[in-house]
C-alpha cells in the first residue's frame, strides 16, 4: 500500500496521529533515480568465458544478486549448455565503465517448472537486493525493472524501464481448440497452474532475469521473462508488443531453501 493511500485510509477513519509513527517500519520512501542508483550495483549480466574464443564472453541475460551477496537469480531457460570439454565457464558481467568483469558461477539450484535458476558465486560478495516476504503484489501498482536490453551490443550498462502491474494471470492461456494445443502448452497442463505478473512495459531478450522492483523501496517483486511465458501467453497473436511477464518473488524464496548456504 502507497504512503498516500494509507494516508488517506487514516484520514477517512477519523484517525489523525503522526503519521510517521503509523508507518514505523516501513522501507525509507525514495525517489525512482535514487533507487536505480540503489539497484544497480546488484543488478549483473549472465554469460559464459571461453578464453579462446572471440570474444572471449559471451552475454546470454540479466540475473540480480540477493541473500547472502554471493547468490545470483536468473531466468532457467537462458542458462546456456557450457562446453566444460573446452574449459567454458559460466558466470556473471560486470561493467566497469570501459571494461567487463567476469566472475565464474555455479548452478546451485533450477526451477524449471518457474523458469529461474540459482546461481553461486565465490569471493566477495555484492551488494544484495531485498525480496518480497509479503507475497503484496497488487494489479495497479508502479513497478519498474533494470536489465540489459539486447545486452552486450548496447554495452553493459543497466538499464531501467517503468512498468505497471496490469494483471496477476495464470501461467496458460485456454485453448479454444485442442488444434491450437502445442508440446509445451500440453507440458503445462500437467504442472500445478500459477499465477504470473503481466506488465505493460516493454522489455527485452537480454532483459531476461531482470528484477521487477518497487520505483520506491528497491524491494524485489519478481523476475522478469522473455522467452518461456511469451511464448506460451502471446503465441495467438501475430504482432505481440508492449507487455512482458515476471515470475513472483514468492517462487525465488522457494528456489533458495534449497540450498542451505543462503539464509
Amino acid at each position: 500500500m502507497s504512503p498516500l493511500f494509507r494516508t488517506f485510509s487514516l484520514l477517512r477513519h477519523g484517525v489523525t496521529g503522526c503519521l510517521v509513527v503509523t508507518l514505523a517500519g516501513a522501507p525509507a520512501s525514495a525517489s525512482l533515480p535514487e533507487t536505480i542508483a540503489a539497484v544497480k550495483p546488484s543488478v549483473v549480466g549472465i554469460g559464459t568465458m571461453l578464453r579462446t574464443r572471440s570474444p572471449a564472453i559471451v552475454f546470454v541475460a540479466t540475473g540480480f544478486v540477493v541473500g547472502d551477496g554471493l547468490s545470483v537469480i536468473t531466468n532457467a531457460h537462458a542458462l546456456p549448455d557450457v562446453d566444460v570439454s573446452s574449459m567454458e565457464v559460466l558466470g556473471i558481467v560486470i561493467g566497469r565503465g570501459d571494461r567487463f568483469d567476469f566472475r565464474p558461477t555455479t548452478v546451485a539450484a533450477v526451477d524449471r517448472e518457474h523458469d529461474i535458476a540459482h546461481l553461486r558465486l565465490s569471493g566477495t560478495p555484492l551488494p544484495p537486493l531485498r525480496l518480497d516476504t509479503a507475497d503484496s503484489a497488487a494489479e495497479g501498482q508502479p513497478l519498474a525493472f533494470t536489465g540489459f536490453p539486447l545486452g552486450m551490443a548496447l554495452g553493459l550498462t543497466p538499464v531501467t524501464h517503468r512498468a505497471t502491474l496490469s494483471a496477476i494471470t495464470p501461467v496458460m492461456l485456454p485453448s479454444v481448440s485442442a488444434r491450437r494445443l502445442d508440446a509445451r502448452a500440453i507440458t503445462q497442463l500437467q504442472r500445478q497452474p500459477f499465477a504470473i505478473f503481466q506488465l505493460d512495459g516493454t522489455a527485452y531478450p537480454g532483459n531476461s532475469g531482470s528484477p521487477v522492483y518497487d520505483p520506491d523501496s528497491g524491494i524485489v517483486y519478481g523476475v522478469l521473462n522473455m522467452t518461456a511465458l511469451k511464448a506460451q501467453k502471446e503465441s495467438a497473436l501475430s504482432n505481440p508488443s508492449g507487455i512482458s511477464y515476471a515470475i513472483p518473488a514468492r517462487y525465488v524464496h522457494l528456489l533458495l531453501q534449497q540450498s542451505p548456504i543462503t539464509k
